[in-house]
């Protein structure tokens, strides 16, 4: 019996993934800006369930939900960081409000929930972490730069915390869902910036049009994807990434082709820059 700790559990993944943690008798902390919508959504499941409220980009406010959690459960198990945000509109349409806020729960906000729980763990000598980035952790796309730059931060600091957590027992995944049946399109989730750059109609343009039309249209199926990030935080060797849906497999599949030609095409450039008596390995 697993205790989980899962921001932005009021709806979407998070609220997936609580509920079949909660089903299968696990201990779940389901944290949200209004924690009443996790009450309300799984109040059936009695003491296994803590509903926090919990806005990540409040350190003190994240703080205090950790030892909530620590207070009730007596340990933490599996982090599950959900909690996000989007922009949508090309990188220049984009104002520094939007760009900082965006950052600031997909970034800094993970951080945040990231640093608080790791001394449990450490303690422990024993967790997982399972850091949701998307499709557009590998391939950003027009439109979506900005929300995507935060994905590949996240990524970044993934790769380096599984280095470093590994020898104390701790294993960090990157989950990569591509689109899928959520909130995520919907107004509450996703910023559509209000300044558009003609320049950019046949790109960010195109896709700030066609958005609306995928909203709830999406391939994947949030309780098939809820399950599988279950089986990712039971696995024994668990990955450092994982593709969630036939959209990001395929997209994986075609950056992996990419960035092998592009590199073999410039590799001569690349070794040329070292010194005359560097030993280069290759």
């Amino acid at each position: 019996m697993a205790t989980w700790f899962i921001t932005g559990a009021s709806r979407g993944f998070g609220l997936e993934i609580a509920r079949q943690a909660l089903e299968r008798g696990d201990k779940v902390v389901a944290t949200a800006r209004r924690p009443q919508d996790v009450q309300d959504a799984l109040s059936q499941y009695g003491g296994s369930l803590l509903a926090v409220a919990l806005d990540v980009t409040d350190e003190v406010q994240v703080r205090e939900a950790v030892e909530a959690a620590v207070g009730r459960f007596g340990t933490i198990d599996i982090l599950v960081n959900n909690a996000g945000r989007g922009v949508l509109g090309a990188v220049e349409e984009t104002t520094d409000a939007a760009f900082r806020s965006v950052y600031d729960t997909n970034v800094f906000g993970l951080a945040n929930v990231t640093r608080a729980v790791l001394p449990v763990m450490r303690r422990q000598r024993s967790g997982r972490i399972l850091n949701l980035s998307s499709i557009g952790g590998f391939e950003s796309v027009a439109g979506f730069g900005v929300y995507c730059s935060t994905k590949f931060a996240v990524e970044g600091l993934s790769e380096a915390m599984r280095a470093e957590l590994a020898p104390l027992g701790i294993q960090v995944t990157i989950v990569e869902p591509g689109y899928f049946r959520t909130d995520f399109l919907d107004a509450t989730s996703l910023l559509t910036e209000g300044r558009i750059i003609s320049d950019y109609a046949e790109t960010a343009g195109a896709v700030r049009q066609a958005v609306p039309g995928l909203n709830h249209a999406q391939p994947g199926d949030p309780v098939k994807g809820a399950t599988a990030i279950l089986a990712l935080a039971d696995a024994a060797d668990p990955p450092l990434r994982a593709q969630l849906g036939s959209d990001s497999v395929g997209a994986m599949d075609r950056k992996i082709a990419q960035l092998r030609e592009e590199a073999d095409t410039w590799r001569d450039l690349g070794l040329s820059t070292d010194h005359d008596d560097a030993k280069v390995s290759n």
